[in-house]
């Protein structure tokens, strides 16, 4: 039996246990769309039960989880999605609004917090986000999306799953859609048994201070990844037993070159970078690290004092190329008035400006995000294909878990 055979056989008979979690990173999730497009091709029918997001991520798992068809047919209107995308359909990038931002905030900076001072919400009006999600995430009047509880009746899916930021209580909360799924309370995080709608997607990817809060049931939502520092643990409490996790990170080797064009005082989009990837695409290495001595942990128990504790198989998948190298060459085509006043924080002084590689949503930078998803998804796919059917294969593990 073919690798590719063979992992349909086992998709078929165990799919509730495998689960898709897609991390974040703004615009760098389109490196997702593409990925996941390729896996679409070569197992169209494919079932991924258990779907959970945080950031940008929830974005494709709400459309993949709200959409009917195969896998392909759902994968394949995500990557179109992703490529008719530009920086209006995200925020309002006019000269008038991000002017009037930048006054509101000089206003309450210089004004020590004054009452009368405005109060901003965000950077920039995103608007025209909610706008594009509630067309192409197909949302009811209300904003919740019928496609979700459809699947779940089709039996097509099993939960999804999208978190965002309690900013009152600092809490991580997973908002959860499913069938005869468990909830948690653990320290800092919790989930929510939820309709999903437009507005949960939108709180899990509004970037801190960047785009604005969303209210939610009487309380001011944020992005996702600020708290869960733990972005496999959704997937595990819907009781995944096999992962396939899709970084937006780059792991850079000790022979790339230095970032900075010269060794000088960082510029602050340098560091804003920094912090971004810390909170945003960091974690899912941290997460898997530590699953991996779970997993060694348990297997080395007797069944009876595993404490309801199981091993869990971890595909671990990121780009081969540098996604903010890729921001730097296609930073020209920002909107100009969104551009100057990127430069003036210092986009143009690194080789690998982080931060702008995940507000750069520009068709020109996305759509070599999706075939650089797409190549990576092509050059591995017997190794993904080993992984999805359990089948051993001989070099792919290391440390524990799969890493590609």
């Amino acid at each position: 039996m073919s690798t590719e055979s063979g992992a349909h056989a086992t998709l078929g008979a165990g799919e509730g246990q495998l689960a898709l979690a897609l991390g974040g990173g703004g615009a760098r999730a389109a490196y997702q769309a593409g990925f996941l497009d390729a896996l679409g091709k070569r197992f169209p029918s494919v079932r991924i039960p258990i779907l959970t997001g945080v950031s940008a991520g929830a974005i494709n798992t709400a459309f993949l989880a709200n959409h009917p068809g195969d896998f392909a047919t759902r994968t394949e209107r995500l990557c179109d999605l992703w490529s008719h995308l530009r920086t209006q359909c995200v925020f309002d990038a006019s000269s008038a609004s991000l002017g009037s931002t930048v006054l509101r905030w000089g206003m309450r900076l210089l004004s020590g917090g004054s009452k009368v001072a405005p109060r901003p919400h965000g950077m920039v009006d995103t608007a025209p986000l909610q706008r594009f999600l509630r067309e192409h995430l197909s949302a009811a009047e209300d904003g919740s999306l019928p496609g979700i509880e459809e699947n779940l009746r089709a039996g097509r899916l099993r939960a999804a799953a999208v978190t965002s930021t309690n900013y009152a209580t600092s809490k991580s909360v997973t908002w959860v859609q499913g069938r005869d799924v468990p909830l948690w309370n653990r320290p800092m995080r919790t989930s929510v048994a939820a309709r999903l709608r437009v507005d949960h997607v939108l709180a899990s990817s509004a970037l801190p201070l960047f785009f604005p809060a969303i209210r939610i049931d009487d309380e001011w939502h944020g992005d996702g990844g600020i708290r869960l520092t733990t972005p496999l643990s959704p997937a595990l409490h819907l009781g995944a037993t096999r992962i396939l996790a899709i970084s937006t990170r780059y792991q850079r080797v000790h022979e790339d070159p230095v970032a900075s064009v010269a060794r000088v005082y960082p510029a602050p989009a340098q560091v804003l970078g920094v912090l971004m990837s810390a909170i945003f695409i960091d974690n899912f290495d941290h997460d898997a690290m530590n699953l991996d001595r779970l997993n060694r942990l348990v297997e080395a128990l007797p069944e009876g004092a595993r404490m309801g504790l199981r091993p869990v198989d971890l595909l671990l998948v990121r780009p081969t190329r540098d996604l903010a190298k890729i921001a730097g060459e296609h930073e020209i085509n920002l909107p100009r008035s969104f551009r100057f006043l990127l430069r003036g924080l210092g986009t143009k002084e690194s080789k690998t400006p982080d931060s702008l590689s995940m507000v750069l949503f520009e068709p020109a930078y996305v759509n070599r995000l999706i075939e650089l998803g797409r190549a990576d998804a092509e050059a591995r796919m017997s190794d993904i294909a080993a992984f999805l059917g359990g089948v051993e294969a001989e070099g792919l593990q290391q440390t524990g878990f799969w890493r590609l």
